[in-house]
């Protein structure tokens, strides 16, 4: 080993130098040389990069595909350089369980590998001794130290350079709109505006008024020229939060829009020139929404250019007490009051909850808590009194009486929920490979979550 590349299993600076370094890795140059390794060993994670398979097809995803069938439970890491849509989207309809844009640093990609592990339910690392910089406890907004924020914090970094669109995903609460503002705020247009527009707060009739603005005399009340959102993020950027609720035919034009850097006022023919960056978030899935056909396929890859995921609390418990504690420190300087701290008890709870509604939730709970006692030290009294989320929707167990001996007969959706999360798991999580093996479409398992959540709240 010569000293560059013990310098790069150091630093972790160059991705490929550090896999290298590893003993625990093999390297194949070519997709056949793939297809022969993976028949005669087994591995933990496999990183496929796409061009590197072109002899196996002249298409990504049929060549991603024969590595994902013979991966047998690895967990599989499509790359290629840049933030291409199509292969992006190709890669994870063949079965990859997350696509990657180079050039990434090892850090980052082990930092990936280990969040992705853990929603998969799997242990796994990439063994690359990468010295990692101290972790960042708060960053544009966001307050969190665990790996999955860390992660974040180094997405956003490398993404807010950019001009291309930016789809954020993740559970309400999660921070979406905090990553949308630390976007802008980290990139070159931070001088300039940021308007947000909430898509599923403005009527239908009046969103493209709002999104496009409107001329005078082009109805009634309209009395005045008026800009909308986009000409007003001229040379800044756009937040469209909730996308996922505007209209179809609004799509169209916002399609149109993002193709052209055109748009007209609404009762006016003459184009407007527009320089926005278009950032956009969800909280639903959608690829479920593209196969419901309540969103459009081509503005979807339109926007989802450079992709990011908010994981949910429950996925980063070492962050619930570094929240909680930034919140009582926050609110109790509000109201003028002293908090010590949480009792270990208190702690305890905290940090073994599921958090349905994420941070924004713990956010509600301590500042319920602040405003409702004098201080001192938080424990369970105080924590239950202020916990109403908990107590409004604490399951209902009524008691069954069954016959003797008689075997519990499951509800059909719930034997049929059980035999799709078990396939999901022993693919492990891979929807697209449980679908295969089921002989049903991915979209298909989504809407029966979504539906089994519907009836779970209901019950």
């Amino acid at each position: 080993m010569d000293s560059d590349a013990a310098a790069a299993c150091e630093t972790g600076e160059s991705l490929s130098q550090a896999l290298l370094c590893s003993p625990q890795v093999e390297v194949a140059r070519t997709g056949r040389e793939a297809i022969e390794l993976l028949r005669a060993n087994r591995f933990d994670i496999i990183l496929a990069d796409m061009p590197s398979l072109a002899d196996l097809s002249d298409r990504d995803e049929e060549g991603m595909g024969r590595i994902v069938r013979l991966a047998e439970g690895a967990l599989v890491v499509a790359m290629a350089g840049g933030a291409s849509v199509t292969a992006a989207v190709g890669a994870m309809r063949a079965g990859a369980h997350d696509y990657v844009a180079k050039p990434i640093a090892a850090s980052a990609l082990a930092t990936r590998i280990g969040e992705l592990a853990q929603r998969h339910g799997r242990p796994r690392s990439l063994g690359l001794d990468t010295a990692r910089p101290q972790a960042t406890a708060d960053f544009a907004g966001f307050v969190g130290a665990s790996s999955a924020m860390q992660f974040i914090y180094e997405q956003i970094g490398r993404v807010s350079t950019s001009s291309a669109p930016v789809f954020i995903t993740g559970e309400s609460g999660t921070g979406k709109d905090v990553c949308a503002e630390a976007l802008h705020s980290q990139g070159p247009r931070a001088g300039k505006r940021f308007v947000a527009i909430n898509c599923a707060a403005i009527p239908r009739d009046l969103m493209e008024s709002e999104l496009f603005g409107v001329a005078r005399g082009a109805f009634t009340g309209a009395h005045e020229d008026r800009k909308g959102a986009a000409e007003l993020a001229d040379g800044g950027t756009l937040f469209l939060d909730e996308i996922g609720e505007m209209d179809l035919s609004l799509q169209s034009k916002l399609l149109r829009f993002l193709q052209t850097g055109t748009l007209s006022r609404v009762g006016e023919s003459n184009m407007r020139k527009v320089d926005v960056r278009v950032i956009c978030a969800t909280n639903r899935n959608p690829l479920q929404m593209i196969s419901e056909r309540k969103f459009r396929e081509d503005l979807f890859y339109r926007l989802h250019v450079l992709p990011i995921h908010l994981p949910p609390l429950r996925q980063r418990p070492t962050d619930i007490m570094v929240l909680a504690r930034h919140f009582l420190d926050r609110y109790a300087r509000e109201e003028h009051k002293s908090f010590s701290a949480f009792t270990a008890e208190a702690a305890q709870q905290l940090t073994a909850a599921d958090w349905p509604g994420n941070v924004r939730q713990l956010q509600n709970l301590v500042r319920r808590i602040v405003v409702m006692f004098d201080g001192g030290e938080i424990d369970l009294t105080m924590l239950t009194a202020a916990d109403i989320e908990s107590q409004a929707f604490a399951p209902i167990h009524a008691a069954v009486p069954r016959g003797e001996g008689r075997r519990a007969i499951l509800p059909m959706w719930q034997q049929e929920q059980k035999i799709i999360e078990d396939a999901i798991a022993a693919f492990s999580g891979n929807i697209s490979m449980a679908a295969a093996a089921l002989e049903i479409s991915p979209s298909t398992i989504y809407r029966k979550r979504q539906s089994w959540a519907e009836m779970q709240k209901a019950g």
